[in-house]
C-alpha cells in the first residue's frame, strides 16, 4: 500500500514545481538582449550554449509547457508530458512521459534544439544530456516573483521576451489587484490544503504564497515547511475554518480528522483546480488567486478586479505581438464555498486522493 500511495503522488505533484533563472536575467529585455547564440548557466552549474533561437522545444513538466504557451512559444514546442494534455494544441505534440519522468528516447526522438526541465524533473537532466541534448535545468519556484523570474528565463532561452515581459505583466497586475482586495482583511479565515494521508501544504510552498495572496491564514504553515505529514491529533488542533480542495481531494471535507474540524462541521470548502495549485506558471497563479478570493471572500470580492491579457496587450509597446494560449485566458468559474454538498469520490478516486500526498513530502524534504 505504501508503494502505491508513493506511486500516485509522484504522478500528481509531478505538476507542482517549475523554476527561476539567473539573477541576470530581467523582465524587460529589449529585443537586442533577446538575441542569439546565448550562453547561460543553470542551476546544476551546467553552461550551455544556444547558437540560434530553438525551434524545437521538448518540456519535462506542465509548467514549463504552460509557459511555452502563455509567452508565445506553444508553436516551438514539439513534446511535453501527459500533464500538459489540457493545453490548446497539446494533442498534436509527442508525449514524452514515462514512469513518473519522461522516457529519454520519447525525448531524443522528438529531436529537440532544447529541453527545458524544472525542478521536479531533476532525475531526468543527466540521462538527457547523456544523450547528447541540449538541457536547461530551472531550480524550484515558490513565490510569485520566482514565477516572474522563470518566465523571463524561459522567453530568453527560446527569444520570447516581448511574451514573457506581457505575460509578467498580466500575472502582475492581477496579483496586485487580489491583494488589494485583500490587504484590508484583519481576521482572515484560517484554511488547511490537505493531500490525503495526513499531508498539507505548508510554509515555503507556491500553494502557501498563493493562498497568503487570496488573503487566507494557512494554519499549517504557522509552525511547518514543505509539505509534512501531520498526525489526526494536530489537524484537529490547527481546526480550520475552511478547507481549500480540488478536484481530487474534495471527499477529505468529510473524512476524520477534517470532518470533525470547524470545516468539516460546517462543510465549508474553497474549491481550485489541482492544476492550478500545483503548476507555477502565470495562468495557473492568476485562476488560483482570484478564485480562491472570489470564494473565500465573496462579499470583498469584485469581478471587476480581474484584468483580462486583452487589457495588458493594449498597453504593451511592441512590434513582436505574442501568440496567446487560447485567445483571452480567463480564470475557470466561481465554486460552492460554504454549505451544501461537495463533488464526493467514488470509490476509487477517493484512495487515489487519500494516497496522493504519500510521496510529496519524501521528494520535498
Amino acid at each position: 500500500m505504501r508503494q502505491f500511495a508513493t506511486a500516485i503522488l509522484g504522478l500528481l505533484l509531478v505538476f507542482s514545481v517549475v523554476g527561476a533563472m539567473p539573477a541576470a536575467a530581467t523582465s524587460t529585455q529589449s529585443a537586442q538582449e533577446c538575441s542569439f547564440p546565448l550562453t547561460v548557466t543553470d542551476a546544476t552549474g551546467t553552461e550551455i550554449t544556444l547558437e540560434e533561437r530553438p525551434e524545437r522545444v521538448t518540456t519535462t513538466n506542465p509548467s514549463a509547457a504552460q509557459t511555452m504557451w502563455e509567452i508565445g512559444g506553444r508553436e516551438q514546442v514539439v513534446g511535453l508530458t501527459q500533464f500538459a494534455s489540457y493545453l490548446e494544441g497539446a494533442d498534436s505534440r509527442t508525449n514524452v512521459s514515462a514512469g513518473f519522468g519522461v522516457g529519454v528516447e520519447k525525448v531524443v526522438g522528438t529531436d529537440p534544439d532544447l529541453v527545458i526541465a524544472p525542478n521536479a524533473s531533476a532525475g531526468d537532466v543527466q540521462g538527457l544530456r547523456d544523450a547528447g541534448l541540449t538541457v536547461y535545468h530551472l531550480p524550484a519556484s515558490t513565490s510569485v516573483e520566482d514565477i516572474r523570474q522563470k518566465t523571463t528565463t524561459i522567453g530568453r532561452l527560446t527569444g520570447n521576451c516581448a511574451g514573457a515581459a506581457e505575460a509578467n505583466a498580466w500575472m502582475t497586475q492581477n496579483v496586485d489587484a487580489v491583494r488589494d482586495t485583500t490587504a484590508g482583511i484583519e481576521d482572515r479565515k484560517t484554511v488547511v490544503y490537505p493531500l490525503g494521508s495526513g499531508y498539507v501544504a505548508a510554509n515555503g510552498t507556491f500553494i502557501d504564497t498563493m493562498l497568503s495572496v487570496a488573503g487566507a491564514d494557512n494554519v499549517a504553515a504557522r509552525n511547518h515547511s514543505g509539505y509534512p505529514q501531520l498526525s489526526d491529533e494536530v489537524l484537529l488542533q490547527l481546526d480550520p475554518e475552511v478547507l481549500v480542495v480540488t478536484e481530487r481531494t474534495a471527499g477529505l471535507v468529510d473524512e476524520e480528522p477534517y470532518a470533525s474540524t470547524t470545516a468539516g462541521e460546517t462543510n465549508a470548502t474553497v474549491r481550485l483546480r489541482v492544476r492550478d495549485l500545483n503548476q507555477p506558471a502565470p495562468r495557473s497563479v492568476v485562476n488560483t488567486v482570484h478564485n480562491a478570493t472570489r470564494q473565500l471572500y465573496p462579499e470583498r470580492y469584485d469581478e471587476d478586479s480581474y484584468v483580462p491579457r486583452s487589457a495588458v496587450e493594449s498597453e504593451t509597446t511592441t512590434e513582436q505581438t505574442a501568440t496567446l494560449s487560447d485567445g483571452e485566458p480567463t480564470t475557470e468559474p466561481a465554486t460552492t464555498t460554504t454549505g451544501g454538498n461537495g463533488p464526493g469520490f467514488t470509490a476509487v478516486s477517493a484512495l487515489v486522493g487519500a494516497l496522493a500526498a504519500a510521496l510529496l513530502a519524501s521528494r520535498r524534504q
